[in-house]
């Protein structure tokens, strides 16, 4: 059984709520990602922010992003997966919730990976990755 531990990239990292956006793009050039999980103070999952989110959300507004915060651009509750969870879960969670990136929690409730389109198209049949595309982009 391939879970998500397996496909997930490992050694992703937090951005704290509080750190502001500039540093978050920062820190996804740092670690050539699009996207970074967004921690409260207890270190617990509360958002994800996007490159995107920065450059429409902030940027594109008029906002400074050397101002906003990272918890201003969080939106709606977060999604995530367990580590131990199998590739049908992951599948049906980005699918039903139409996302292309989600975190990996380990048992204690801290995050231990993400998982992205990318890692699925490396383990996906072509019907499947098809069935999921039409899904997220549905």
């Amino acid at each position: 059984m391939t879970t998500a531990a397996d496909i997930m990239n490992p050694g992703a990292q937090w951005i704290p709520e509080t750190e502001t956006l500039d540093r978050a793009a920062q820190l996804m050039r740092e670690l050539d990602v699009g996207a970074l999980p967004v921690s409260d103070t207890n270190e617990r999952l509360c958002g994800i922010i996007t490159d995107r989110d920065i450059v429409v959300k902030c940027v594109a507004a008029g906002h400074d992003p050397a101002q906003v915060t990272a918890s201003e651009l969080c939106q709606g509750t977060p999604r995530w997966i367990g580590s131990e969870a199998d590739i049908g879960e992951v599948l049906s969670e980005m699918g039903s919730h139409q996302i292309r990136r989600l975190p990996v929690i380990d048992g204690d409730k801290r995050l231990v990976g993400m998982i992205s389109e990318a890692d699925l198209a490396q383990v996906l049949t072509d019907d499947q990755l098809a069935d999921f595309v039409s899904q997220v982009y549905a």
